[in-house]
């Protein structure tokens, strides 16, 4: 697994760097992080992740061709997925990735991103949950096919962002200093970040590339290139509060880094290794204007070799501050976060980690590729603030108008119910009448917080009563609260 992971780089030149002292290990002085097993006796699983579906299960990717699917309580998962016989598996190579559709509980639609038997061609792939929820279908349509020059390097990490396409990581092809220049080749997949719509096809292909894609339509370059110059892209993740791509970048022999990736950002390999010149190429010497520079670096010391990317921390159990940047190291074992600005070493581990991953209420998980899933908790945390609401009110989306009394509207979707209490996190969501809004978390200046969710056409058409409530992505449910939707006078 070594050199298996990606970094974020950062969004502008002008964003300060941050370099992980290289010294020998060193201990989190006031850590109380620690991890809590969830499952052992896997076969070399290389990530962990949830479909967003509101069941609170996870799914873990094992390299061989399997996905494991665990229930809420269960301590045992069983196979959602065994496409083994597809897969050529070792090294690098394996069923690298898994993302779920933002609407896999209606569509039940999902993608994976393998190394196909026998030439090791990269495959990402749409499969479907059977109605039964807890085994996939084994039929597939394959929406791209990337071929590999060689063994290493084929990046693996897909993810849905926040404008609902499909992010696709892709190494530049393996071997050393990247010999064909493919990272920088605007008319190779290889070594960028793709994006591609998988909800339209363009004709030719199951899928389509987003016009506003740097090289989409007539531009030279490949449509569904989204951001280039990356060495080893292995997991990414989005914020889920601020939407940032933050990408964790394989470094050749010397540097790791972390980069935020934006629309057709260049992000310096094989020029670059972090924020150096490549040693390798023009005896080190290079121009990195128009170059993306990482947010964050730290060297191969204290047996240091390759960063696994993470996530900003969002959930609800005070694991650790809101907004901490959690990533790691495969060899080292070291769980480090960006905390405000500092890097800091929040747990020294014996594990080889593959992966992180999150659950549907942000918490973080942590995979051993020798076999092992754990959460990242907080012995310490004080408990979450209960789920409660204390208010609400009906305001006019255009103008911020309060709608006081609630009259009957003929088109309710130009209003939005807003609603203030305490325990709401990210991934809350309001229902009414049992009905899931388009919900939004709108941070106050006063201790309490305001969920925010648009209202469908019809919800204020009739007189009644609405009965409010909010569901958290834990599964926790608040209190409920009725407005009553009167008559104009």
């Amino acid at each position: 697994m070594k050199r298996t992971a990606i970094t974020a780089r950062a969004i502008t030149l002008l964003l300060p760097v941050f370099i992980l002292v290289p010294c020998a290990r060193v201990h989190s002085q006031a850590s109380t992080i620690a991890l809590e097993p969830v499952l052992s006796g896997l076969s070399s699983p290389l990530y962990v992740t949830s479909a967003r579906d509101r069941s609170n299960r996870l799914f873990i990717v094992e390299q061989g061709g399997r996905i494991k699917v665990l229930e809420p309580g269960s301590s045992a998962p069983s196979v959602f997925l065994d496409i083994t016989f597809r897969v050529l598996a070792g090294g690098e190579r394996g069923l690298l990735g898994l993302a779920f559709h933002p609407k896999f509980s209606t569509n039940r639609r999902f993608f994976v991103d393998y190394t196909r038997s026998p030439d090791g061609a990269t495959v990402i792939a749409e499969y479907h949950a059977s109605p039964a929820g807890n085994v996939a279908e084994t039929s597939e349509t394959v929406l791209l096919v990337i071929p590999q020059p060689f063994a290493n390097h084929n990046g693996g990490m897909i993810e849905f962002g926040p404008d609902g396409y499909l992010y696709i990581g892709m190494g530049d092809g393996g071997s050393a200093n990247d010999p064909g220049n493919r990272a920088q080749d605007i008319n190779e997949l290889l070594g960028k970040i793709l994006r591609i719509d998988v909800d339209h096809s363009d004709g030719i292909n199951s899928y389509s590339s987003p016009s506003d894609n740097p090289f989409a339509g007539p531009v030279p370059g490949r449509d569904e290139i989204f951001a280039l110059g990356l060495r080893n892209p292995w997991r990414f993740s989005f914020d889920r509060a601020t939407g940032q791509l933050y990408v964790g970048d394989v470094g050749q022999g010397a540097w790791e880094e972390v980069d935020i990736v934006t629309l057709g950002g260049n992000y310096g390999w094989r020029i670059t290794e972090g924020n150096h010149c490549n040693q390798a190429i023009n005896g080190g010497l290079c121009s990195t204007i128009g170059l993306i520079m990482p947010i964050l670096e730290y060297g191969h010391t204290g047996g240091r070799c390759s960063i696994i990317g993470g996530y900003v921390y969002r959930g609800s159990k005070a694991t650790l501050p809101i907004g901490t940047y959690v990533y790691g190291d495969y060899c080292s074992g070291e769980i480090f976060g960006l905390i405000g600005g500092s890097q800091r070493l929040l747990l020294d581990t014996n594990l080889n980690i593959s992966s992180f991953g999150e659950d549907e209420a942000g918490e973080i998980y942590v995979v051993g590729l020798g076999g092992t899933v754990a959460r990242l908790i907080n012995p310490s945390a004080p408990p979450p603030e209960p789920l409660v609401i204390r208010g609400a009110a009906v305001y006019r989306r255009s103008t911020g108008a309060l709608l006081q009394p609630i009259t009957v509207k003929n088109n309710g979707k130009k209003f939005e119910l807003v609603v203030a209490g305490t325990g709401y996190v990210t991934g809350s969501v309001i229902f009414i009448n049992a009905r899931e809004l388009s919900t939004e978390l709108r941070h106050t200046e006063v201790e309490t917080l305001v969920l925010a969710g648009r209202l469908k056409a019809d919800m204020l058409s009739q007189p009644g009563m609405l009965t409010i409530e909010v569901v958290n992505p834990d599964g926790v449910r608040s209190n409920q609260l009725t407005l009553e939707v009167v008559t104009q006078q």
